[in-house]
């Protein structure tokens, strides 16, 4: 339970940062636009990324046994300096904006202004793109998730299923939800207030890692 809950809460703390990928899920949210199509591509890519982090890095250690010590304290280091990125950002608002309309089309049609739909095609083409072309995801998913599951040992399966939770639970209530959060999701004072719980969580979880 205490690695499952551990994931969950790393997962959430990586991935509730605002982002091209989140700002994408929410724009489509709140124009319920393909909001299923979206989700399940984010959602999956994730649970994939986690699964490959946790199994490559499990193999890892199996072979080369210092390589828990190196991962704790290597995740340590990445938790506590992902922790001030994310007060700091807290503190100042220096975050990114987050832009839901704006790339709207309209096109005029019979004397009517109409909003152009883009097709399922391209908006999971775009989802596809935001996720696996950034390379942030691979650093935080990949190796950070993967390189803190490996110092839970046996428990390690549980803890990505415990982060593979969060990221669903995530996008699924980014998009579903975006009609009832867009407009306190617009205000940046709510992205200070993720910031800042998400470096809180950060910071318990770096603190976790030392007293392992």
């Amino acid at each position: 339970m205490t690695s499952l809950l551990s994931g969950l809460g790393a997962g959430l703390a990586l991935i509730v940062a605002i982002g091209a990928q989140n700002a994408f899920v929410l724009r489509q949210g709140l124009r319920r636009e393909h909001v299923g199509l979206v989700v399940a591509v984010c959602a999956l890519s994730d649970v994939v990324l986690v699964a490959v982090g946790v199994v490559g890095l499990g193999r890892l250690v199996e072979s080369v046994p210092w390589f828990v010590d190196a991962a704790r304290w290597g995740g340590t280091a990445f938790l506590a300096g992902y922790a001030v990125l994310a007060l700091r950002r807290a503190v100042t608002g220096s975050g990114e904006s987050l832009e839901v309309d704006g790339d709207a089309r309209v096109e005029s049609g019979g004397g009517l202004a109409v909003r152009v739909r883009p097709s399922a095609a391209r908006v999971g083409l775009t989802a596809l793109a935001l996720t696996w072309l950034n390379p942030h995801v691979y650093l935080d998913t990949v190796v950070l998730l993967g390189s803190v599951a490996a110092s839970h040992g046996d428990a390690r399966g549980w803890f990505a299923v415990g982060a593979m939770t969060g990221s669903v639970v995530w996008f699924a209530a980014l998009g579903f939800g975006a009609r009832h959060l867009g407009r306190w999701l617009r205000e940046p004072r709510a992205w200070r207030l993720l910031d800042g719980a998400i470096g809180c969580v950060m910071l318990v979880l770096a603190a976790g890692l030392v007293l392992r």
